[in-house]
């Protein structure tokens, strides 16, 4: 098989307190925010991470976060496509939804949580089943990416048949178009051209009165809804035109004219909250009915004052006063406060759970800046000139880079990370990955100013800071015995440091001494010293390697090939030898005796910005800009293995001292860590897995492809939801072969009891009935119950894409099956689905194939009967749930009543009176 090696696998991710690919959701004072392809929550008030939402095997990112009604269920949208629900109690994937080509960016849950609608950037609109947990329908007619998505409540529109009630839906999408759709057609009833630009942001009051609109171009428009249009359906009014059910109402004036990005009215108080600037939130305050009234009131009012003022002054008369004002939209949304973050806000969202209290409402804000901040909003004053800033109240910062990790080093015993970035220097504890210090710096451990600093980490201090060059210092290393310190700088000097103590005010400083200086012709990008402590390797800006006597700093080989600078080399244990890595995406292995180049590797897609050989090998690691670890054996110039899972430029590799794990650090912020596992690994079988990976990425595009290339307006508004990916191929071709090993076990013994019935009793004695297939036999099941047991471990959300892949001929086996299913009561409601689905995607051939009657006139008799009885008994249960429901509610209220000392007529009486009616719609 060859020489094997042990493969690495990833298993942890920190450094991430939020990114910026999704919104966020906060509840409770806890925030639930994407962190790349998990989800975390963060306990603000303790700033105590409590959870994190991960998928074994998962990459994508998240793109969209949701609460369902039931307050523990949340739908969480994807990079890929995928949506999946998740129980937040349990931290765990309830169902996976697998409809979209392209990411997730918009999802809304109705009122009772039962479906969900999902938009993408595929421009398609989803609406699911969430009990049944399938796609009810597709809907299309945007042009671009769906931006936001809400349903109008169910309990504001009158019932159009006798069973259901209507149900809308309103969408906006980048392509500058507002719809409405009608559910219970699956058609769209209004369409408008609401902005100039793309609508990047939309939501509805709690009256669902009032829609308001954000587009690219900063504005922010307000428009009417009108429910009885919508509940009349398409009617003329008396003009002649179709009654709509949005009108344009007015413009509300925003503090910048930058692209509105969110929109979010507070789900129980009357505010609204719009980001239209990066650092900031706009609150406003939306008045009631009775507050717009007295502001009306007050105004003619003034009006009158004024008149009676100029009439006692004598001057000519004013217009008369309209006493019916026509309401603008400026007396029912008044500006409030204005939010202002320390960084660059990438979503907000209002505590849901909070009402009124003493301290006002709570808006959390997620930032750029990889960190999380609450802030407390006063409510309105009886005086609006009592005008009132918004204070930070939590804030969650600590555990991760304000920018991207640019360096990482970690400790001789494996026990502590130090990571850098732009201003900030924190030690990790890798055992728990909890942040243990945190360090203000200049540009990571090397500064643009020149310095080397010096920092105590039991103190978190700065305690020495030296100006070692006067350019920027690009690289440092410490020689092997550890006496000194090399470094490298834009200055074009390569300085050597003694390491010494100078007296301080309480002890001795760690300091620095400068002891020679070695002048080279370009910029320094990085030294190494060689582990044997003989040769020290220098890259410059000119893309070659000059490699020199440590001692006497005397010239020894000159490293040429490279085409763009080398921004990174290491030297083997052994000292045999060099490897270089460069921005031209090239690895080139040197030896160190007489500098001969062993071997150049193309590496990466970009620019390879580390390398690092592992201990006492020569396997070496690579990462780059293209998002990948790579690991390579340099006697065989053969790439191991190759690891994906950061979302952003790698910039930061890490070795463990020990050879067992090793850490990366990214433009993405984070950190990931990555373990060698037991598990062997052959070249031939990674580089065939490769081949699999590749091509099962490939195979959705190609099986969607065409359906994805067209969206002109030949294309159907309504289809079906599917999508085969290579999950539901393998599933069909599972309940292909049930099928199949099922049909023949029956032949087999059907062909045995014919013959049996042809012969004579004496000769039958003599027959031996056929063994059993091996797989029947192991699990002593009969055949059709076989097949149920393969159907019955398809995923739910995958069946019916899993049905698509059987031929009609298997679906007439299937009927068969289903008719003994249903005559044994085995798995009713997955049998009824089944064969609905069938009936729908082969009626065209069920209908004209005579074949098909020996197969559903029994189903039908078996189905209908058992189907009644199911109906009997759930109705059975319900009318004892109502009774159960009435029982408990009689005897709390007579509680109540007696406790606050009511007699038991009266305590009835009171009962009978707090009945209410309901509420009914008569028109004439």
């Amino acid at each position: 098989m060859g020489h094997s090696y042990l493969r690495h696998g990833p298993t942890q991710a920190f450094g991430l307190v939020c990114s910026s690919s999704s919104n966020s959701f906060y509840s409770k004072k806890l925030a639930y925010v994407p962190a790349l392809e998990d989800v975390l929550v963060w306990d603000m008030k303790k700033g105590q991470m409590l959870a994190m939402w991960h998928e074994t095997g998962h990459s994508a990112e998240v793109t969209c976060i949701i609460d369902a009604p039931q307050n523990t269920l949340f739908a969480v949208g994807y990079a890929d496509g995928s949506i999946r629900l998740w129980d937040s109690t349990t931290g765990s994937v309830t169902a996976t939804f697998s409809g979209h080509s392209k990411a997730i960016t918009a999802l809304a849950f109705d009122e009772r949580g039962t479906r969900l609608a999902s938009g993408s950037q595929d421009t398609d609109l989803i609406i699911w089943d969430v009990v049944a947990e399938s796609g009810l329908h597709r809907l299309r007619g945007h042009r671009d990416q769906i931006t936001s998505i809400r349903f109008i409540s169910e309990s504001e529109l009158p019932s159009t048949s006798g069973g259901s009630l209507s149900h809308a839906l309103l969408t906006t999408s980048k392509d500058t178009l507002m719809k409405l759709w009608d559910l219970s057609t699956q058609h769209c009833v209004q369409t408008v051209v609401a902005h100039r630009s793309g609508i990047w942001a939309m939501d509805v009051d709690l009256e669902q009165n009032l829609v308001f609109t954000g587009s690219s171009d900063g504005e922010l428009k307000v428009w009417k809804l009108s429910l009885a249009s919508l509940s009349q359906g398409l009617t003329d009014a008396e003009s002649g035109e179709i009654n709509k059910a949005i009108l344009p109402f007015a413009d509300l004036p925003l503090s910048s004219r930058h692209r509105v990005s969110q929109v979010t009215l507070h789900p129980s108080q009357p505010y609204l909250a719009v980001q239209s600037h990066d650092r900031s939130v706009e609150i406003f305050r939306i008045r009631t009915e009775e507050e717009v009234k007295k502001k009306q009131a007050r105004r003619i009012k003034r009006q009158k004052e004024k008149k009676q003022r100029v009439q006692n002054a004598g001057e000519a008369e004013e217009n008369p006063i309209d006493t019916e004002q026509e309401v603008k939209l400026l007396d029912i949304v008044v500006p409030h406060i204005v939010v202002r973050a320390t960084a660059k806000i990438r979503s907000f969202a209002f505590d849901i759970n909070q009402g009124g209290t003493k301290g006002g409402l709570h808006l959390l804000t997620a930032l750029a800046s990889n960190s999380l901040e609450v802030y407390a909003i006063p409510l309105s004053t009886k005086s609006e000139d009592d005008a009132a800033d918004a204070s930070k109240v939590f804030s969650v910062d600590i555990p991760g880079h304000r920018s991207n990790v640019r360096t990482m080093c970690l400790s001789s015993d494996d026990q502590l990370l130090a990571s850098g970035s732009n201003g900030l220097l924190k030690i990790w504890n890798m055992k728990s990955t909890a942040c243990i210090r945190t360090m203000a710096c200049g540009d990571a451990i090397w500064t643009k100013a020149g310095e080397i600093m010096i920092f105590d980490i039991a103190s978190s201090s700065l305690i020495n800071t030296i100006k070692a060059h006067e350019g920027s210092v690009w690289s440092l290393h410490v020689r092997p015995d550890e006496q000194v310190l090399v470094s490298g700088g834009a200055d074009k000097d390569v300085k050597f440091w003694d390491f010494a103590h100078e007296e301080g005010s309480d002890n001795k400083v760690p300091t620095l001494i400068h002891a020679r200086t070695l002048k080279m012709s370009d910029e320094v990008l990085s030294v190494k010293y060689s582990p044997s402590g003989k040769l020290l390797a220098v890259s410059l800006l000119d893309s070659t390697v000059k490699i020199f006597y440590q001692d006497t700093l005397k010239f020894f080989l000159s490293l040429y090939g490279h085409k763009l600078p080398v921004l990174s080399m290491d030297i083997s244990d052994d000292s045999k030898l060099i490897v270089t890595c460069s921005a031209d995406k090239n690895v080139k292995i040197w030896g160190l005796e007489f500098g001969d180049c062993h071997k150049s590797i193309f590496a990466h897609d970009d620019s390879i910005m580390q390398v690092a050989f592992e201990k006492r090998s020569h396997y070496f690691w690579t990462v780059g800009k293209d998002k990948m670890l790579k690991y390579w054996d340099g006697d065989k110039f053969a790439n191991i293995q190759t690891l994906r899972g950061h979302h952003g430029e790698i910039w930061a590799l890490a070795l463990s001292h020990r050879g067992n794990f090793v850490v990366t650090g990214s433009h993405d912020k984070s950190i990931r860590v990555w373990e060698k596992l037991d598990e062997p690994l052959f070249l031939e079988e990674e580089r065939e897995r490769e081949l699999e990976l590749m091509y099962e990425k490939e195979l959705p595009d190609q099986l969607h492809g065409n359906e994805n290339g067209k969206h002109g307006e030949d294309q159907p508004e309504v289809t079906q939801v599917t999508k085969q990916t290579t999950e539901t191929l393998m599933a069909g071709e599972r309940i292909l072969e049930a099928i199949d090993l099922a049909d023949q076990e029956t032949a087999v013994f059907q062909e045995y009891e014919e013959q049996k019935a042809r012969v004579g009793t004496l000769e039958a004695a003599g027959l031996l009935p056929p063994p059993r297939n091996p797989v029947l036999a192991a699990y002593d099941v009969e055949p059709e119950a076989y097949v149920l047991k393969v159907v019955e471990k398809v995923p739910t959300t995958a069946l019916h894409d899993a049905l698509l892949v059987i031929p009609f001929n298997k679906v007439i086996s299937l009927m068969k099956y289903l008719s003994v299913w249903a005559q044994k009561g085995w798995n009713i409601i997955l049998v009824s689905r089944i064969l609905f689905f069938l009936l729908r995607v082969h009626h065209h051939q069920i209908v004209s194939n005579r074949v098909m009657r020996t197969a559903l006139v029994p189903l039908r008799l078996h189905l209908r009967a058992e189907l009644r009885r199911q109906k009997d008994i759930i109705g059975y249960n319900l009318s004892a749930l109502q009774f159960i429901q009435r029982k408990t509610e009689t005897e709390r209220m007579t509680q109540f009543y007696e406790r606050e000392g009511f007699d038991q007529d009266i305590a009835q009486a009171k009962i009978e009176e707090g009945k209410k009616r309901k509420r009914v719609n008569i028109t004439t």
